[in-house]
């Protein structure tokens, strides 16, 4: 599975902003997809995962409430929507797929995208 993020800039504190990752492959629909973030000066941290079917999702305890994952894969696209964003979610976010399909924060994510550059401005 070939990944590219897309749909990063810049917005205010409190805003909203939808990521999204693009997949190629036949296997994309039986794939977990998971988005990371990496800030400056720290390490990739894990920001939500969601299973082959869309049937769980998994969240950092950090965007619980305010980011949702969703995927289409008659698209085959996994979305992720940030709202009440904060300055402290600036990051670079990548998106990366898992194809035992289960997507949780402890699943093996094997191939990884190029990312998109999420900026929130206090």
């Amino acid at each position: 599975v070939q990944l590219q993020a897309s749909g990063g800039g810049l917005v205010q504190a409190g805003g909203s902003l939808r990521v999204s990752c693009a997949a190629s492959g036949r296997t994309f629909r039986y794939s977990a997809i998971g988005w990371f973030r990496q800030a400056p000066g720290k390490e990739r941290e894990f920001v939500a995962g969601i299973s082959w079917n869309g049937g769980s999702t998994y969240y950092a305890d950090s965007v619980k409430g305010r980011f949702t994952i969703s995927r289409d894969n008659a698209k085959n696209t996994v979305y992720l929507q940030m709202n009440s964003l904060k300055p402290e979610d600036t990051a670079v976010y990548y998106c990366a797929s898992e194809p035992w399909g289960l997507g949780s924060p402890q699943a093996n994510f094997a191939s990884w995208g190029q990312g998109t550059q999420v900026t929130v401005s206090s």
